[in-house]
C-alpha cells in the first residue's frame, strides 16, 4: 500500500472507532466502571478481558495491511479496539487517539545493573548493590510531539490525538527486585540476608517515588481512562493539572505469594505504603492469593479495589471486604481457554456472581496466551459473564 492508500485505510478504521466511542453502548460501559469503582450500584458488574500476549494469535502482524511503521501503529490500535468491541465485553472506546508520552531513561538498564548474559542474577555481592542507582527520566517532547503531529495529520479530525502519561503499577516493586537478585535468592534473602533485602527494597521504593516525581514534572499526567482502574471521583477541577491524587495507584505481591503475612509486610508492604499514599485511591493484587494477607491489604488507608485471583478464596475475600471495597474477580485463563465446552465456565460465573451479589465487583479475564483453537471463546465468555452479572 502506498502512502495515500494507508492513510485512507486508517481513516476508515478511525471512523468506525469514532462511531463506537459515541454510541450509547460505550457510554453505558464507561458508567459501569465508574459506578462500581465509586461503590455505586451499576446496572450490572462490568466485564473485561485483556488479550495481552494473545494478540499475536488474534491479530498477527501478517494480517496488518500498513507497511509504514507509523501507519502500522495506528492500524494496530484501531483494529484491536474494533476487535474488542466485537467481542462485546465492557472495554471502553475513546473518542481520541492516545499517544503515549515518551520518556528517555538513564541508564538504559534502569537501575545501573543488568542480568548477566549467562542468566545469572545482576546482584550477587555487596559491590553489586553499591552500583544501584536511581534512574533519571527525561520527557522527550520532540519525540512525543512528532507522534502527536503524525496522528493528527492522518486521523486528527476524526480521533484527535491526546498525550497520555498514565501512572499504573508504581507500587509493584518485587518484580524488578526479584529479577535483579534472582527469584530463588530473593526469597531466601528474607531469612538469609534480611538487611541486604531491606536495602534493595528501599532502593526500589525510592526509585519508584523518584520516577513519579519526574513524570509528574512533565506537566501532562493523565489519570487512567480505561477499564479496571478508572474513577470519576478523583477528577481534577476544571483547568487544574492532574496529580497522583487524581489517580488510582496499583500494586501487588505476586513474587511473595507463598511467604507469611509477616514476611510480606516486612519486606514489601512497608515499602509500598509511601507510594500508595501519593494516590487518591489504591488497588491491590494480581495473580497471587491474598487469603492470608487480606487483613494487611485492608490496612492500606486509601484502598478501594481488592483483586480476588483464581487462587484466592472468593468467600473469604467477600467476607473481609463487605460493601466497603470493590472486588476485581479474576478468572483463570486456562480454565476459560482449554475447556472442552462452556458449561463449566457458565456454572462457574453464575456461582461466583451469586456469591458476589450485594457487593461491588468487576469480572476480569487476563494473562491469556492461546485460545487452543477455540476461536470464539472470548466472545462466548464475555456473553456468559454479562449474563451471569445481570442475574
Amino acid at each position: 500500500m502506498n502512502y495515500a492508500s494507508q492513510r485512507d485505510f486508517v481513516r476508515e478504521l478511525a471512523q468506525e472507532v469514532r462511531a463506537v466511542a459515541g454510541s450509547p453502548v460505550n457510554t453505558a460501559r464507561r458508567k459501569r466502571w465508574t459506578d462500581v469503582n465509586a461503590l455505586r450500584k451499576p446496572d450490572r458488574a462490568p466485564v473485561f478481558c485483556n488479550p495481552g500476549d494473545l494478540w499475536a494469535e488474534l491479530l498477527p502482524d501478517d494480517l496488518l495491511h500498513c507497511g509504514d511503521p507509523h501507519f502500522r501503529e495506528i492500524e494496530t490500535y484501531l483494529r484491536r479496539k474494533l476487535f474488542k468491541n466485537a467481542i462485546g465485553d465492557d472495554e471502553i472506546t475513546h473518542p481520541y487517539y492516545p499517544v503515549h508520552a515518551v520518556f528517555d531513561v538513564d541508564p538504559p538498564n534502569v537501575y545501573g545493573v543488568s542480568r548477566k548474559p549467562n542468566g545469572l542474577a545482576a546482584l550477587n555481592g555487596k559491590s553489586d548493590y553499591d552500583r544501584l542507582i536511581i534512574p533519571t527520566y527525561t520527557y522527550n517532547k520532540q519525540a512525543t510531539d512528532a507522534a502527536v503531529d503524525f496522528a493528527g495529520e492522518q486521523i486528527g479530525d476524526i480521533l484527535p490525538p491526546r498525550i497520555c502519561n498514565t501512572p499504573y503499577e508504581y507500587a509493584t516493586l518485587t518484580n524488578a527486585a526479584a529479577t535483579l537478585r534472582g527469584f530463588t535468592q530473593f526469597l531466601l534473602d528474607t531469612y538469609d540476608n534480611p538487611r541486604l533485602l531491606h536495602r534493595l527494597m528501599a532502593h526500589m521504593r525510592d526509585a519508584a517515588l523518584s520516577s513519579m516525581d519526574q513524570k509528574l514534572a512533565a506537566g501532562n499526567l493523565t489519570p487512567i481512562d480505561g477499564e479496571m482502574y478508572i474513577s470519576d471521583e478523583l477528577n481534577p477541577a476544571p483547568g487544574e493539572p492532574a496529580t497522583y491524587k487524581n489517580c488510582i495507584g496499583a500494586g501487588n505481591a505476586q513474587e511473595l505469594d507463598l511467604v507469611s503475612p509477616a514476611i510480606w509486610e516486612e519486606f514489601l508492604l512497608v515499602y509500598q505504603r509511601p507510594i500508595f499514599e501519593r494516590f487518591g485511591l489504591a488497588a491491590y493484587g494480581c495473580c497471587e492469593s491474598l487469603d492470608t494477607k487480606i487483613d494487611g491489604v485492608l490496612s492500606i488507608p486509601n484502598l478501594r479495589i481488592v483483586v480476588c485471583s483464581a487462587w484466592s478464596n472468593l468467600d473469604r475475600i467477600i467476607d473481609k471486604t463487605g460493601i466497603n471495597y470493590a472486588i476485581m474477580w479474576r478468572q483463570k485463563a486456562t480454565d476459560v481457554c482449554f475447556a472442552a465446552d462452556t458449561a463449566w465456565i457458565k456454572n462457574h460465573l453464575e456461582d461466583g456472581c451469586q456469591r458476589l451479589q450485594g457487593g461491588f465487583y468487576q469480572i476480569v479475564l487476563r494473562e491469556l496466551q492461546t485460545l487452543d483453537g477455540h476461536n470464539d471463546r472470548l466472545h462466548v465468555w464475555a456473553e456468559l459473564a454479562k449474563e451471569a452479572a445481570a442475574k
